[in-house]
């Protein structure tokens, strides 16, 4: 088994595909006006609206609802991701922190307040166990 994508339900797809767009520097796939997807290396991020629900069943999803998911993204120094994204962010949750785990981590929410954490290895454990992730 591989672990695909995970989906992120909203009532704005338009806005929230925008907003990883500009996260991650990826350029999205449409596939509806109701589904795009963002492609990375190691998995996919699906966004789909809220007209899509009621495919899986009626009420099964709520947009905007997550308080246990973080979206996490290793990328190559996140001190620099924060300084070009921190002023556009509308809600900083930890700036820049290096974490007892040896990463290097700012937490931030989206626009339906999932929260999405840009990390870079530091420490060399951390180091070791990321070599192999895409950055």
């Amino acid at each position: 088994m591989n672990f695909a994508s995970i989906r992120v339900i909203t009532g704005d797809v338009e806005r929230l595909v925008a907003f990883y767009e500009r996260v991650t520097g990826s350029a999205a796939v449409w596939s509806t006006p109701d589904f795009a997807e963002v492609h990375f290396a190691s998995a996919t991020l699906a966004i789909g609206s809220t007209r899509t629900v009621g495919l899986f069943g009626a009420g099964s999803a709520e947009a905007g609802a997550n308080r246990s998911v973080i979206l996490e993204f290793i990328v190559p120094d996140v001190d620099a991701c924060f300084a070009e994204l921190g002023p556009w962010l509308e809600e900083v949750v930890t700036p820049p922190t290096t974490m007892p785990w040896g990463n290097r981590a700012v937490l931030f929410r989206d626009p339906d307040g999932n929260l999405v954490n840009l990390f870079t290895p530091v420490s060399e454990e951390a180091v070791v166990k990321f070599a192999t992730v895409a950055r």
